[in-house]
């Protein structure tokens, strides 16, 4: 009858448990001395040997022969106890022997006296299923046991467990296994085996195994059921991991503000059948090495991803501000959240990977700070220069009404064509010339600057806040940034603008933007302002 890897690989000896040198050195200690603990609490996360420690010491107590504190695993006692047919040693499992009359049980049998071993051992799996009940029976025999009973309590959830009960117990920690550790692992157990396994291939199996040994030969198995020469196309076919480039041009994408790539690479990833939960989960461990990276110079030791993508997953890194990162693990950690009560998984991931993409769809304040930080980084590239100081606005060069002064009647006020300019060159936005016809809102800016958003996020920055007015042949834009005039002749600003309105609109326009106008404060009529703003609504403005 074939056995998993991981029942058949499973050590034997406190040397043959790796990563946790802290505890089986107490142990072997314990053992050669002869001052072993009455109750044992083993506890850390899944695959990291704790059941297995358990029974090592179980087998080491009882052996009459051990070597350095090892069981021999030569005698009778040792090879009873590993086929279970010494029952001296009880393995129970509390998560269905968890009600206190399986407690009581156990206290009847425990005063009994063993009959082939020197201890009688309980190892409980799992204690912290262990019912309120169960647990207040159990605490008196823990308490003060029998001298030929000892007991090994195991569990992944140490909160659970009453401090009572940890007060009588020596408590020992599981670390997870380090990666380095179990890739060694599982390239031994190769040479040993039937099966081929490369240096990558062991390394990634490592890294899916998160610290946990048992998880890494469960993978191995599944991977050897596949192919017996297992490398890392092998490992990614078998478990349906996604390719770690699709990770990086994922990340590259919502950087660079792709939302139609983005959404072509979920649909090649869905249809090639590939589980989007685990993507999602994935790219939370990208986007975690990407936060590493970039805030730890030495880092090799605390991201988990392949050698040869180290050098790619810090360039990466140094390219994505900090906040970007941070929040693509809140949007990727809600997502993961919600995927599995989501009815359409794809939708779901479609979803959130469009709020990474453009943050403006989400109105957070994470999303708010990330469209700052693209400004900026527009602003430090040289795409234009950021605002010093506030400014007083610019009037629109446009027919402006004449100031209505006391005694002047409503019909005599008149308009003055705004001073002429210089020839407009090369479709840049330059001041009028000329008389424009009586200017009317442009309905259909929102919509051309959504368009701006998704081709060039700079412009877009540019453009916030502006309104545009058509008259005739000219769009005239107004903007309160005190510099617009300068930045929107950026290198294809004027090009992209002029694009998107021939795409929405079919005409051709010719741009101009409001044009600074000095005036002495003290020359200023408030009145005057009032009455030009009342004529710009389209108000009539009558003495009385």
């Amino acid at each position: 009858m074939y056995l998993a890897l991981y029942r058949k690989w499973r050590p034997k000896t406190f040397d043959d448990v790796i990563s946790q040198e802290h505890i089986t050195t107490t142990l072997k200690r314990e053992i050669v001395s002869g001052k072993t603990a009455h109750s044992y609490l083993f506890t850390g996360s899944r695959g990291t040997g704790k059941t297995t420690c358990a029974k090592i010491l179980a087998m080491a107590v009882n052996c009459p022969h051990t070597v350095d504190g090892n069981p021999c695993m030569e005698c009778e006692i040792c090879k009873g106890i590993e086929d279970g047919s010494i029952l001296d040693v009880q393995e129970i499992d509390a998560a269905s022997n968890n009600g206190v009359d399986d407690v009581r049980l156990l206290r009847e049998e425990a005063n009994y006296l063993p009959a082939q071993c020197k201890y009688r051992v309980y190892i409980i799996d799992e204690t912290h299923m262990l019912s309120t009940s169960a647990f207040n029976a159990l605490l008196k025999i823990m308490e003060e046991p029998p001298e030929h009973v000892k007991f090994i309590l195991a569990t992944t959830e140490v909160h659970k467990v009453p401090a009572t009960v940890l007060s009588r117990c020596q408590r020992f920690d599981f670390g997870r296994i380090k990666t380095e550790d179990i890739a060694k692992r599982v390239l031994y157990i190769a040479e040993h085996e039937s099966f081929s396994v490369t240096e990558e291939a062991a390394f990634l199996v490592a890294r899916l195994a998160d610290g946990g040994m048992r998880d890494a030969l469960s993978i191995l198995d599944q991977c050897v059921a596949f192919s017996d020469a297992v490398d890392t196309e092998i490992v990614s076919r078998a478990t349906g991991l996604v390719s770690r480039d699709y990770l990086f041009d994922l990340t590259d994408m919502f950087a660079k503000v792709s939302p139609s790539g983005v959404l072509a690479c979920v649909d090649e990833l869905y249809s090639g059948s590939k589980d989007l939960q685990k993507l999602v989960d994935e790219l939370i461990g990208h986007y975690r090495n990407l936060m590493i990276a970039q805030t730890v110079p030495d880092c090799q030791e605390l991201v988990n991803c392949l050698p040869d993508e180290l050098a790619r997953l810090k360039e990466q890194a140094n390219q994505i501000p900090m906040r970007s990162i941070l929040r693509g693990i809140t949007v990727l950690q809600e997502c993961l959240d919600q995927i599995g009560r989501s009815y359409d998984k794809r939708l779901c991931v479609e979803m959130a990977f469009l709020k990474l993409c453009m943050p403006e769809l989400d109105d957070s304040s994470e999303a708010l700070a990330q469209r700052l930080d693209r400004l900026e980084a527009v602003i430090k590239s040289g795409g234009f220069a950021p605002v010093s100081a506030p400014q007083a606005p610019q009037a629109m060069a446009m027919p402006e009404p004449a100031a209505v002064r006391e005694g002047t009647p409503a019909e005599s006020v008149k308009t003055e064509p705004a001073p002429p300019a210089a020839p407009v060159k090369a479709a840049e936005p330059m001041p009028m010339t000329g008389t424009l016809e009586q200017p009317q809102p442009f309905d259909l800016w929102p919509e051309v600057l959504a368009e701006v958003t998704q081709l060039n996020p700079a412009l877009a920055g540019v453009l916030s806040g502006s309104l545009a007015y058509e008259a005739g042949e000219f769009l005239l834009i107004d903007s309160p940034i005190a510099l617009f005039g300068q930045m929107i002749k950026q290198e294809g600003f004027v090009k992209t603008l002029l694009s998107v309105l021939e795409q929405k609109t079919g005409h051709s326009y010719k741009i101009r933007v409001k044009k600074a106008k000095k005036q002495a404060a003290s020359s200023v009529n408030p009145l005057d302002e009032i009455a030009r703003n009342a004529q710009r609504l389209g108000i009539d403005v009558r003495e009385k």
